[in-house]
C-alpha cells in the first residue's frame, strides 16, 4: 500500500477502534482492557501479571494464516476484474482434499524413504481442489457469461455438502471427525512450536509468506499478471491485443481458488491431528473479503490486514477475561468493512487535506523567498 490508499486504510482501521472504544465507554467498560488484550496477543506480555508468554504470539500467527490466504484469494480475482465470493467453498474444497490424502493415502514403502512426500501431496491436492473449484466458476464466466458472483455463492454450499459426503465416507469417520492423520501428513513444526511455548504455529507460516511473495510477483512483476488484469477489465481491448481472454478469466479464478485451497490445507494439516466433518461455514473465505478490501488488494496490504484480523480474533478470549465483551472484536472487524464501503469519501477527504497542506507549504515557501 502506498500513497493515499495506505493512509485511507489506516484511517479506516483507526475509526473502527475509535468507535469500539466509545461503545465500551457507553456500556461502562474500561477500554484499556481491550488494548491490554491486544498487546498480550502481539507481544505475549501480560500487563496485569507482568509475565511474558510467547504462545499468545504464536496463536495470533496461526489465526492470521488462513485469513491472509483467503484474502489473497479474493484480492487476486478483484485485481483481475472478477468478484470471487467463493473463497469459502474453495477453502472447504482444499480442506477436504488435504484431509482425504492425510487419512487415506500412505504408501508405507515410499513414505519410509521420503516421508515429506505425504504432506507435499496433501498440500498440492488441496491447492488443486481449490483451483478446480474456482476454475469452474471462471470457465462458466468465460464461456457462458454466467456471473461469477452467483456461481461462487452457490458453489460454497455445494462444497460444504460435498465435503460432508466425502468425509463421512472415509472408513472410521463419524459425524464429527475422521481417524487421526498419518504423522507424515502433518505440517507441524516442533521448532516453531517450541519457540512460541508450544503454540500450534506450524509450517503453514512459510506457505503464507511464499504465497504473499508469489502474489506480488504475479501481479506486479509478470506479463501473466498484466494479461490477467487486461482480460478481466476490458475483454475487447485484450482480444484486440491478441490475448486469450477466456483462458485468462478461467486461469484467474483458478489461481484465486488455489490460494483458498492452500488455506484449507494450512488449517487442516497444521492445526489439527485429525480431519473434521464441517457442519457449517467457518467464515475464513468471507473474512478474506474484508481483509482484501482493507488491504487494497495488494500483497503487503492483505498481509497487514490479515495480521490485524487475526490479532482481533486471537484477543477475544483475553478480552473476555478482562470483562470486555468478546463480540467487540467482531464489531471492530464489521466497522472496518462498513468504513471500507465509505472509503471513496474518506479518500477524497484525505486527498483534500493533503492538497491543502501542500498549498500551505508552497505559500510559506513563497513568503520566505
Amino acid at each position: 500500500m502506498t500513497g493515499s490508499n495506505a493512509v485511507v486504510s489506516a484511517v479506516v482501521v483507526f475509526l473502527g477502534f475509535i468507535v469500539a472504544t466509545l461503545l465500551l465507554v457507553i456500556i461502562g467498560r474500561d477500554p484499556s482492557g481491550m488494548y491490554q488484550a491486544i498487546l498480550q496477543v502481539v507481544s505475549g506480555f501480560d500487563s496485569r501479571r507482568g509475565t511474558w508468554n510467547a504462545r499468545y504470539t504464536g496463536e495470533w500467527l496461526v489465526a492470521a494464516v488462513p485469513l491472509i490466504l483467503c484474502g489473497l484469494s479474493f484480492a487476486f480475482s478483484a485485481r483481475t476484474g472478477l468478484f470471487n465470493i467463493g473463497a469459502e467453498g474453495q477453502y472447504i474444497a482444499g480442506l477436504t482434499a488435504a484431509q482425504f490424502i492425510a487419512v487415506s493415502f500412505a504408501p508405507a514403502a515410499l513414505l519410509t524413504i521420503m516421508p515429506v512426500l505425504h504432506w507435499i501431496a496433501a498440500v498440492l491436492c488441496a491447492m488443486t481442489a481449490g483451483a478446480a473449484w474456482g476454475g469452474i466458476a471462471g470457465f462458466l464466466k468465460a464461456r457462458f457469461k454466467v456471473s461469477e458472483v452467483v456461481t461462487t455463492i452457490m458453489m460454497n454450499y455445494i462444497a460444504l455438502f460435498t465435503h460432508r459426503i466425502i468425509t463421512l465416507n472415509i472408513p472410521g469417520s463419524n459425524t464429527f471427525r475422521t481417524p487421526d492423520f498419518h504423522l507424515t501428513a502433518s505440517v507441524a513444526n516442533p521448532a516453531l512450536s517450541s519457540l512460541t511455548n508450544n503454540s500450534r504455529l506450524n509450517d503453514s507460516l512459510w506457505f503464507t509468506i511464499a504465497a504473499v511473495f508469489i502474489y506480488w510477483l504475479i501481479m506486479e512483476r509478470s506479463t501473466l499478471g498484466f494479461s490477467l488484469r487486461a482480460a478481466g477489465y476490458n475483454k475487447e481491448a485484450a482480444l484486440y491485443a491478441g490475448m486469450r481472454v477466456k483462458t485468462n478469466i478461467t486461469a484467474a479464478m483458478a489461481i484465486s481458488g488455489a490460494f483458498a485451497g492452500l488455506a484449507g490445507a494450512s488449517v487442516s494439516l497444521g492445526v489439527f491431528t485429525h480431519g473434521r466433518v464441517l457442519t457449517s461455514f467457518e467464515g475464513y473465505g468471507f473474512d478474506g473479503i474484508a481483509v482484501a478490501l482493507g488491504g487494497n488488494c495488494t500483497a503487503l496490504g492483505v498481509a497487514v490486514m490479515g495480521l490485524l484480523f487475526g490479532m482481533l480474533k486471537s484477543a477475544q478470549p483475553l478480552m473476555q477475561s478482562r470483562q470486555i465483551p468478546r463480540e467487540i472484536a467482531s464489531i471492530i472487524m464489521g466497522l472496518v468493512v462498513v468504513f471500507i464501503a465509505l472509503r471513496p469519501g474518506i479518500r477524497l477527504f484525505v486527498e483534500w487535506r493533503l492538497k491543502k497542506r501542500r498549498l500551505k507549504e508552497k505559500t510559506l515557501t513563497g513568503e520566505e523567498d
